[in-house]
């Protein structure tokens, strides 16, 4: 009798663990289609870097399966639930810039040698409303979450030592402003106020969604599993690095232009093709002269940026001939005139009409540049004029007359973490002030230029960019 029952129990342990075990499978499959699905914020090493790691979950727990026939309620050990919680705070929309997925960092020398560890490991290296930060995720159960650690677990002590110590050492380029602490079922409250009074935490104010839903593929008859995740326990937690990174100039408005005049008017507006005026006139107007000797203090992070900082090629998007009503006109021409026009750029000029025909840039821009301020360093604005000068026509330096009062134009001044990047020929020191004033603004950069964004993302440095497709002047 005693047998029969201890038998029964096994049975039930067993049928739980191949459950769980099934569950876990298709948790990975559904998490695979996730990482596939996620915006275009991580770089594609990234992405990588997620799959392989949710392939090689799959693989585990098949080879468990496959090795363990009949296993007990308690062996397995699975890390889905930790990249589930890593791709929910990457596909979050005030996640940008992420250069670095689950990837260590190196210690320095001193902790090295006493802790007997070379590097610790971070989930997320990334940008949050315009200050770089790292994230530090744990999916465990928090009854498991040690303070002080045992002989066989690291204490999360321990870690977030050896995390701000990492911070503290590294170069510019890749230094937080901050290191947010996601712990996916929550916390003990005595090891969060331990994690406050020793560290000075506080609470993350930016919430993040309660749920997940996934859906995976149909089973036999009409079944569907639905899988779902609930953050509704989780701790978020903030720990500030370092707040030496500069203010925020305040500014109470632009700066006059003499060459393009003073303030944009409704006649100004009004000249505009209309997609142009419409996209204008939902930004944050401002007023003149910018002033820089009043400063505002860091930003939080939870804090709403409005401002977006154009280099050229985004300037030059908004008031070409072909994102202002002139495809069809060009589209008119015969091939031959065309290419005595642009010559090696024919095929180019083409793809980016045909393009702008099927995606207008100023529709798709409107949501983004709505409410916003539009700035500009003095570097981009020289640039953009001499090149509209040299390139455009009448009416595409009308328009970039009009374009150029209605953004702030700021000294430049990129932030020390750009200017601590080597200078090479795909990190130039041109793009570097370009971008790198605004990260000093804390502003994303609207670009088109996609290598020295690449660039940047393979040297470590997490950086908030905007991508728009390029165009070109058409002599308009």
């Amino acid at each position: 009798m005693v047998r029969r029952m201890m038998n029964a129990k096994d049975d039930a342990a067993a049928l739980g663990m191949a459950i769980e075990l099934e569950s876990a499978k298709h948790r990975c499959r559904a998490l695979i289609d996730r990482i596939l699905s996620l915006p275009p914020k991580p770089s594609h090493s990234c992405n990588r870097t997620l799959l392989r790691l949710a392939h090689s979950e799959i693989s585990f727990l098949s080879r468990f399966s496959n090795s363990n026939p009949n296993p007990t309620a308690t062996s397995l050990s699975s890390n889905v639930g930790h990249l589930e919680a890593v791709v929910h705070i990457l596909e979050q929309p005030f996640i940008n810039g992420v250069s670095r997925v689950c990837k260590s960092i190196a210690l320095s020398p001193l902790v090295r040698k006493s802790q007997k560890a070379n590097s610790v490991h971070v989930d997320i290296v990334c940008t949050l409303n315009g200050n770089p930060v790292w994230f530090l995720i744990s999916a465990r159960n928090p009854k498991y979450i040690s303070w002080n650690g045992s002989c066989r677990n690291k204490s999360l002590r321990t870690r977030l030592e050896q995390l701000l110590d990492a911070a503290a050492h590294s170069s510019p380029s890749t230094k937080p402003a901050s290191i947010i602490l996601f712990f996916s079922n929550g916390l003990d409250q005595s090891i969060r106020g331990k994690i406050e009074d020793e560290f000075g935490a506080s609470e993350f104010l930016i919430e993040f969604p309660d749920f997940d839903f996934d859906f995976s593929e149909e089973l036999e008859g009409d079944w569907i599993y639905v899988l779902e995740t609930s953050y509704r326990t989780a701790c978020v937690l903030q720990i500030k690095v370092d707040h030496s990174r500069n203010p925020i100039p305040k500014t109470e408005c632009g700066t006059k232009d003499t060459l393009f005049g003073d303030v944009i008017t409704r006649e100004d507006l009004l000249s505009f093709p209309a997609s142009l005026c419409c996209l204008i006139s939902r930004m944050k107007p401002h007023p003149l002269d910018v002033k820089f000797a009043e400063f505002l203090p860091q930003r939080d992070l939870s804090g709403e940026a409005d401002l977006i900082n154009f280099d050229t090629t985004a300037l030059i998007a908004f008031i070409s001939g072909i994102s202002n009503g002139c495809t069809e006109k060009l589209l008119a021409q015969s091939e031959s005139k065309l290419r005595q026009r642009f010559k090696s750029n024919y095929e180019f000029v083409i793809a980016q009409v045909m393009s702008e025909i099927k995606n207008p840039i100023h529709v798709e821009m409107n949501g983004l540049l709505s409410g916003k301020k539009g700035m500009l360093c003095e570097s981009v604005c020289s640039k953009f004029k001499e090149l509209v000068s040299m390139c455009g026509g009448p009416n595409e330096k009308s328009r970039a007359g009009h374009l150029l009062k209605c953004l702030m134009v700021v000294p430049d001044n990129p932030s020390e973490r750009m200017l601590s990047l080597p200078t090479t020929r795909k990190l130039t020191l041109e793009n570097k002030i370009i971008f790198g004033t605004g990260d000093h603004w804390r502003a994303p950069t609207l670009t088109a230029n996609m290598s020295f964004v690449r660039a940047v993302s393979q040297s470590g440095m997490s950086l908030f960019t905007i991508e728009h497709r390029p165009l070109a002047l058409t002599g308009d």
